[in-house]
């Protein structure tokens, strides 16, 4: 029986592949990658040659069991992503879960990963967080996972492509509050690295008026801690008037006033309603 073999690759700079990384993809038999265009790059840069079979989330069904039957008949494989450690955010953690329930060894070598490397340098807690991946392109699951992550109290940390951040700081900041603070991690080991930090308001006010370039990482610090008291609101209708007279409409009002104060936002948008706080 074979073993596969879980290799982090370079999230920008190519000197960040360790030698055990580079002695495990030589001493494969196979490696399975992401896009092999990609990791041919890598491995011309360690002078290896090494055949690759494609794995990725589009075609996983069909070549998870077609890696695992080499795997049973003894070869060794390699599983490699464009960038980072596989298996985190990656549909690894099927090919993973297929080895585990044949009982296929499977071997982790630590190295890149963007999550790790964005939290160390967010400036945010790091004692306990949630990764929670890219968050849902539909509206409806999108709004639901929002809601939900609005009173989690450990640091959050996303992954984010450019064409989709101002969206996703929008609605971050409309569910969690523009108050909340973030570090938002860009092309992170590159050249053009860079950590900015601030509050959601300001991070989506700065790439509304920037173009996104690159891949992000969002770390967001959690809900505020050891708030026992039962939510104030008349302090959150308050804050609702104070923003319907910035020209928010009541629904978006409610939503940034429900987040900032704990409150679930269809209360506090009927509670509104009932005060007659205007035109939706």
């Amino acid at each position: 029986m074979g073993k596969l073999y879980l290799v982090p690759t370079p999230i920008g700079n190519l000197g960040d592949i360790s030698p055990r990384a580079a002695e495990t993809l030589a001493a494969v038999d196979f490696i399975a990658a992401e896009d092999t265009r990609v990791t041919v790059k890598l491995l011309n840069h360690l002078d290896i040659k090494k055949p690759m079979v494609i794995y990725h989330r589009h075609n996983c069904d069909a070549a998870g069991p077609a890696i695992l039957e080499r795997l049973l008949a003894g070869e060794d494989c390699a599983l490699v992503t464009d960038a980072g450690t596989p298996a985190i955010s990656d549909p690894g953690e099927d090919l993973v879960a297929l080895c585990a329930q044949s009982g296929v060894p499977v071997e982790s070598i630590p190295g890149p990963c963007a999550l790790t490397v964005a939290l160390s340098a967010s400036g945010l807690p790091t004692a306990r967080f949630v990764f929670e991946g890219f968050l849902p392109t539909n509206k409806k699951n999108r709004r639901a996972r929002l809601e939900t992550l609005a009173a989690e109290e450990r640091t959050l940390v996303l992954y984010e492509a450019p064409h989709r951040l101002r969206d996703t700081l929008s609605d971050l900041a409309e569910a969690l509050g523009g108050e909340r603070r973030i570090s938002v991690c860009r092309e992170l080991t590159k050249l053009h690295e860079e950590i900015w930090r601030g509050t959601l308001g300001e991070a989506k006010e700065r790439w509304a008026a920037q173009e996104p370039r690159g891949e992000f990482a969002l770390v967001i610090a959690g809900a505020p801690q050891g708030e026992d008291a039962p939510p104030d609101e008349e302090a959150a209708l308050a804050e609702v008037e104070e923003l319907r007279g910035r020209g928010l409409s009541l629904k978006e009002a409610s939503a940034r006033a429900a987040a900032k104060f704990g409150i679930k936002k269809r209360r506090l948008y009927e509670l509104a309603l009932g005060k007659g706080e205007g035109p939706v």
